[in-house]
Parts: structure tokens; sequence; C-alpha cells
């Protein structure tokens, strides 16, 4: 039995940082949003894009992935890449991304062991590559809200399937605000705020209240 009173002020290992964590965009394409019908379009779009500014906030290893760019998914969305203008997106052919072996060796390349995940289709091109993963002995995270099936019932079956199969759940907020985890850190502090006026709804606008009425140095 552990001695409460020996317990100290430590974070758990299980909790996502910079310095364990990578991010791994997996299909966010025009093709796959047209067939995507589990949720809001504009919704998962902003998600994302929140999502890739949170991993560039916290310089968070960053791997993004298309699949039949030229021939049938078009080009990767504008408002990601426009995020990593510098990264070289990975095309392949294969629907399950884990079977791309550029994509594997540049996920093994950041040296990370916690994958954070998002893609198009959820029922295809995110629960493949996620169940690879799991098997090859990653730990998986699966941002919800910034992936989409073909319809709920398949977002959520895949959900249920990678869950049972151990990933782990997750909302693009949750992922930056864990990174951030201290309102003293302040060298992120006015871009985790940035992010959170552009992308996370009525939570913006409470920031934006906040500092109205409050004072610049208000916590999120």
């Amino acid at each position: 039995m552990t001695n409460l009173a020996n317990v100290q002020a430590a974070p758990s290992p299980d909790l996502l940082t910079s310095g364990n964590a990578m991010m791994l965009f997996v299909d966010h394409q025009p093709q796959m949003f047209f067939g995507t019908g589990s949720g809001d379009r504009t919704s998962i779009i902003n998600a994302t894009v929140g999502l890739a500014k949170a991993a560039q906030l916290f310089d968070v290893p960053t791997v993004i992935t298309t699949v039949a760019a030229e021939s049938f998914s078009g080009p990767a969305m504008p408002q990601l890449v426009e995020v990593f203008p510098d990264h070289k997106l990975i095309d392949r052919t294969t629907m399950n991304a884990w079977e791309d072996p550029s994509l594997v060796d540049a996920v093994k390349a950041t040296g990370r062991t916690k994958i954070i995940i998002s893609g198009l289709w959820t029922e295809v091109c995110l629960v493949l590559p996620v169940l690879s993963a799991l098997h090859q002995g990653y730990e998986v995270y699966v941002v919800a809200d910034a992936s989409g099936g073909v319809t709920p019932a398949a977002h959520e079956h895949a959900l249920d399937r990678m869950i049972r199969a151990g990933a782990v759940p997750v909302t693009w907020v949750q992922v930056l605000l864990e990174l951030q985890r201290d309102w003293a850190r302040g060298e992120t502090y006015d871009g985790v705020m940035d992010i959170v006026k552009a992308h996370a709804g009525a939570y913006g606008l409470g920031v934006v209240y906040a500092k109205h009425f409050i004072g610049a140095n208000a916590a999120g």
C-alpha cells in the first residue's frame, strides 16, 4: 500500500508532454472530408488546426501523411499545411499508414513513445494505424474531435474498437491544456491563449471576456 504521507508533487508519466509525444495527422484531405458524415466537417477542420497549432507551439514532433493525393484524395488541407510550411508530407498508397515504411520510419525518427493521432476516416485510415502502432508497443492517443468517419456509427464503433485495444480517446483542447499544464508557464501562455481564442469557441470568448474585465493576466 502506498504511504500517502510520502507522496510528492510530481507529474504522472502517463501525461502528454512535448518531450514524450509526437503528433500524426492522417489523411485530412478534400476527398476524405467529402465523405465524412459523423459530425460537422467545419468543426473537424477547426479542431485539426487547433491541434496542429498546439504541436507547433510546444515543438511537438509532427508527421503529416496523405493517401493518393495526386490520383484521388487531393492535397492535405491548406490550413494544416500553413501551420507546418516546411514539412515534407508523406504520401502513400496504403490505407493503413503503418504499412508504409516511410511513415513508420518518420515516426520512429522522433524517438517518442506516445503518438497523438487524428485522421479521416476513423473506421479505416485511423483505426488501422492505431491498432498497428499499439501492437508495436506505442502508446496511442486518438483525438476524437479532429477525426471523422463516414457515419456517426462508423466513427463511434471505430473509436470503441481502438479503445478496447488500448488507445486513449482525447480532444484537441485536452491535448493543448495538458501540454501547458501550468498557467505560470509564461513562454507558452500567450500562444495557448491565442489558440484558444481562435479555435475553442465559447471557451475562447470566455478568455476574451476575462481579459477585458479582469486584466491581461487572467488565467485560462
